[in-house]
């Protein structure tokens, strides 16, 4: 059986909300369903939706300013638009904000649909399936490593922090940044565990000399190669 999607839906209506959820899971996607914006921002951190699908108004933190935040931890995740306004500013401002789509209410749930796979065909074409690390071929759909016809299995968090390594390979990885995107939060006892996985990144790749992940003290990390 395929693995559900994660979507997360931020819909203050619950009416509305419940319409979407269900719609959604009749297509075999998970649906995380957040009644404001601060809840929505605390299950992203928590859940890893795949796709945000936000409403524009919402009490205590709207839907423009819950992308904005969002976007400054993950450039890439697909993020579609609700909203009952109709002005041309408000959709300019929506994707100036990073989001990648807009539905006006009222909407058919088909349209809604045929958007969402639309945008989450196009990320899948954005991850490249394989990419080579100096002499080792990383797949991170997989999880894993190969050089020399030799495969090792990842962690999820070790395939997530090498990914994010290689996106930012020759500049540094803030620890910060990291911490949040894949621990949640940039803590003492989180910072240790992330050195650990950093270690252990090392021994996996010590097959290839060229390939380096330096500590920059004090900021984070630099993957060279």
């Amino acid at each position: 059986m395929n693995k559900k999607i994660k979507i997360l839906l931020a819909e203050d209506e619950p009416s509305l909300g419940q319409i979407i959820k269900e719609s959604l899971e009749t297509r075999n996607f998970e649906v995380l369903l957040c009644a404001n914006g601060e809840i929505a921002y605390k299950t992203y951190k928590t859940e890893e939706p795949l796709l945000l699908v936000l409403d524009v108004m919402m009490p205590k933190k709207d839907g423009f300013t819950l992308a904005k935040e969002i976007r400054k931890e993950d450039p890439e995740i697909p993020i579609i638009f609700l909203t009952a306004k109709s002005q041309t500013e408000d959709v300019v401002e929506g994707f100036n904000l990073g989001g990648n789509d807009y539905l006006r209410k009222p909407f058919s749930m088909e349209e809604l649909i045929v958007r969402i796979n639309a945008l989450l065909n196009r990320n899948k074409k954005n991850i490249a399936e394989n990419i080579q690390l100096g002499n080792y071929t990383f797949n991170l759909k997989k999880q894993t490593l190969l050089i020399n016809n030799t495969s090792e299995n990842l962690t999820h968090r070790e395939a997530n922090l090498l990914y994010y390594l290689i996106k930012n390979k020759n500049q540094i990885l803030e620890r910060s940044f990291i911490l949040k995107k894949l621990w949640g939060d940039d803590d003492f006892f989180n910072a240790r565990s992330m050195d650990v996985f950093i270690t252990k990144l090392r021994k996996k790749l010590k097959e290839d000399s060229s390939i380096q992940i330096i500590n920059v003290r004090g900021y984070g990390y630099k993957l060279i190669y």
